[in-house]
């Protein structure tokens, strides 16, 4: 009896196994480089070996008729650099930033075709700005200006995809899930559903962040959040260290991992977490990637 008892609870601990390993590899932790010289380089980035999607930041002044620039604060980049992180298993996308300024459909569409061929995967261009590495995709981290046709750029960068590849990964950084300027700013452009990853600042906004002791918040923020048209892998974006914002919603680590975390989890659309921003994580993200991240072995030592 205790033999086939043994053997009874074998494949059930099998499948227990599967499903949590499973769970830990569709969550991973994204961040942002580019607008501190101090933070160093974008290798050393990703060999810190705790995040699984980089955004370079940022390419302002598209669209109207402007000339874009990349402005990454003084930072030298090249092609080896991007195709080292891409080689460590970590996408690497170019962010959107500044006001956004686009006047037409057409307008939209040719701003596609320029990061397309300037950063993406067209060959139309011999003046790359990085070189020959063929970045994954694009973030939307936009947070002035005009919402209109940003749904038209979204549709536009989407249409590179094809059937057998995914050649344009596509996110986006709103701020939390209120009433507010930003959230209109993208809501067209989100409730398109083309974004891969929508990563949402929890904080700086005092009706939908932590405060000690108090998550209410952040969780009825995460939760409409979660159900907002068009989302299809939501991110808990957090700043890595208080300074980053003036405003609150500032998140212990230890925190994070007993209160937040096990919260969020629990929603079938949970991606992970987003920490702002790289020059400002000194061990943020070390602290709490083996309860979020892809790697989160104590799941499997825990059965």
């Amino acid at each position: 009896m205790a033999i086939s008892l043994q053997l009874l609870f074998l494949p059930i601990t099998f499948l227990l196994m599967t499903s949590l390993i499973r769970f830990s590899q569709a969550a991973g932790i994204a961040t942002y480089w580019g607008q501190t010289t101090a933070e160093g380089s974008l290798v050393d980035t990703c060999r810190k070996g705790t995040y699984d999607y980089v955004n370079i930041a940022f390419l302002i002044n598209y669209g109207g008729g402007q000339t874009p620039q990349l402005n990454i604060a003084g930072h030298s980049l090249n092609s080896s650099e991007i195709e080292t992180c891409q080689g460590l298993g970590i996408k690497v996308f170019l962010s959107l930033g500044g006001a956004a300024n686009l006047s037409s459909s057409d307008d939209a569409q040719q701003v596609a075709s320029y990061i397309w061929n300037e950063f993406l995967g067209g060959n139309e261009s011999d003046s790359r700005p990085l070189g020959n590495a063929v970045l994954d995709g694009v973030d939307f981290h936009i947070q002035a200006g005009k919402a209109d046709y940003l749904a038209d750029l979204v549709q536009a960068l989407s249409k590179y995809n094809t059937p057998e590849r995914k050649l344009v990964y596509l996110s986006a950084a709103p701020q939390c899930f209120i009433p507010d300027y930003f959230v209109y700013l993208l809501d067209a452009a989100i409730k398109t559903g083309l974004f891969d990853y929508v990563w949402v600042e929890f904080f700086d906004n005092p009706p939908c962040e932590y405060t000690p002791g108090n998550t209410s918040p952040l969780f009825d923020s995460w939760d409409s959040g979660a159900s907002y048209p068009g989302i299809n892998t939501l991110f808990l974006g957090v700043p890595a260290d208080p300074a980053v914002s003036p405003s609150g919603g500032y998140i212990p680590p230890q925190v994070l991992i007993d209160e937040v975390l096990p919260f969020v989890q629990n929603y079938s659309s949970y991606g992970g977490v987003m920490v702002w921003d790289h020059a400002h994580d000194l061990n943020y993200s070390e602290t709490i990637r083996p309860y979020v991240s892809k790697s989160q072995i104590q799941y499997y030592a825990a059965i």
